[in-house]
């Protein structure tokens, strides 16, 4: 395989037995982008200079034999909404092109400590506010399956260069599925960690300089094999000053170390939110190898509908964008938001909907919260029977690009109909709501060729065993593959 194509952790190794210097693996991975990002467009800031200093520095140290950490001299790249200290964050949006923070978002500076080089940023929607990547400041971002296609979003540029080899490992974020839904258009591996996992201080949203997490957010690794997910995971978890002078992070081992130990729950299709045929065959082929790999594979559920998750998910997503608007934009969406409920036109995956969900009393979110904590105990409960659920992550496979209108105006084509484009959020809904770990991982492709992964969640803090359980189902699945654009 090709150097640049290879997993991280493998890198690392090659980097530590002095193999490869950072600086040789650095001039490849540069060579790579000018040859191929010109067509992907998914970096679209880098600084190869300041990064090629810093891989002089780090096999010097390798030289005198020294570590600065598990990630020393590895060349990686930036999702363009987290801060780091070296190039713009501009988050896709023309109001931040001049956007250049002084210090670099925890998460970032974990990475950093670890010995990791960063020598680019990679490309978001505007904001990080789409399920494909587009802005008027960068473009838009192709899939290396398919330049027709969207390598989706937010971390549409992340995964579209992890997929090609253009970097070597990739930061992300999620609230609506931006780690996993690209990830799964672009055949390669991320991880939603469980909530407070790893620090979201330091990325837009919310506006530079916010302190806080946002309710539902969580930042994870996008890779190509679920041992760098580790790898990363265990780089960035871990609470920030002052809580981390009381408390450390000490994730539990995988519950099982066998896939034929594993207790597996299957919902991979709903009618709620049924799934396109033509991603189908992927996730229930991937369940068959299961079952014959001595899985103990069952089709129980959680003692909930994903329409009853969905809705409360709704509400809850709506309600984290609120505080970022301006005042008088506000008192426009509380008014429509009204008006929607009033008509009877807020349900979810509807522009009034939303509205209704942005602008809701804090009452009702204390409402909503107290049914989530509920769910949560509930879920507890679910996973005392089995150790993983699998679930899509989309109902399809990537999309044509589609920059017309809002999220809120655009369809979908699944099983031949057209859906509302907003439904790509209802399957990754359930984790997010709940905190739970969610990693993506490829299973296959569909009859036309286009990556499908599958959503393997578990139990709160259960992290690595969702990771482990991604690394044994690619001995069944043979997990990632080169895309065409990778050529």
């Amino acid at each position: 395989m090709e150097l640049c194509l290879e997993p991280a952790h493998r890198l690392c190794a090659q980097l530590r037995e002095r193999r490869i210097t950072a600086v040789e693996l650095l001039e490849r991975y540069r060579a790579r982008v000018e040859r191929l990002n010109p067509a992907l467009n998914a970096i679209i800031a880098t600084d190869f200079d300041a990064a090629l200093e810093r891989a002089r520095q780090a096999d010097a140290a390798i030289a005198r034999g020294e570590s600065w950490g598990p990630l020393h001299g590895l060349p990686i790249t930036l999702k363009d909404t987290f801060e780091f200290a070296g190039l713009a964050t501009v988050a896709g949006a023309p109001a931040l092109k001049e956007h250049r923070p002084a210090r670099s978002a925890p998460a970032v500076q974990r990475l950093l400590d670890a010995g990791a080089i960063v020598f680019g940023k990679t490309n978001v929607p505007m904001y990080a506010g789409d399920v494909q990547t587009h802005n008027a400041v960068f473009g838009m971002t192709r899939s290396p399956w398919d330049p027709e296609r969207t390598p989706g979003g937010s971390s549409g540029g992340a995964a579209a260069a992890v997929a090609a080899g253009l970097t070597a490992l990739e930061l992300g974020s999620d609230v609506a599925g931006s780690i996993r839904t690209p990830a799964h258009f672009c055949g390669i591996y991320g991880h939603k960690p469980s909530s407070g996992l790893v620090p979201m201080r330091g990325h837009i949203p919310g506006p530079p300089g916010t302190v806080s997490d946002a309710d539902l957010a969580a930042a994870g690794p996008l890779a190509r094999s679920a041992e760098d997910l580790v790898l990363a995971l265990r780089v960035l978890a871990g609470p920030l000053a002052p809580a981390a002078s009381g408390w450390r992070v000490e994730l539990p081992a995988p519950r099982r170390t066998r896939l034929a130990d594993f207790r597996v729950a299957l919902w991979l299709d709903d009618p709620y939110c049924a799934v396109d045929a033509g991603i189908k065959p992927a996730l229930e082929g991937a369940a068959e190898q299961l079952r014959r790999a001595g899985a103990q594979v069952s089709t129980q559920r959680p003692p909930f509908s994903l329409e009853e998750l969905h809705q409360l998910y709704f509400q809850l997503l709506g309600a984290i964008f609120s505080a970022g608007i301006p005042a008088k934009l506000y008192r426009r969406a509380w008014l429509a938001g009204t008006l929607a409920f009033w008509l009877g036109r807020d349900k979810p995956d509807t522009l009034g909907g939303f509205m209704r969900a942005m602008t809701r009393s804090h009452r009702d979110w204390l409402v909503a919260h107290e049914k989530r904590e509920r769910l949560r105990l509930a879920f507890e409960a679910f996973f005392e029977t089995c150790d993983v659920l699998l679930m899509p992550v989309v109902r399809i496979a990537a999309p044509p690009h589609n920059n017309r209108g809002s999220p809120y105006s655009r369809q979908i084509t699944v099983n031949g109909r057209s859906e509302p484009y907003v439904t790509q959020f209802t399957w990754i809904g359930p984790a997010t709501l709940l905190g739970l770990p969610a990693t993506s991982a490829p299973v296959g492709l569909t009859p036309g060729g286009l990556p499908v992964g599958v959503q393997i969640v578990g139990a709160h803090l259960q992290d690595l065993t969702t990771i482990d359980f991604a690394r044994q189902l690619t001995e069944l699945t043979g997990g990632f593959r080169a895309p065409p654009a990778a050529a």
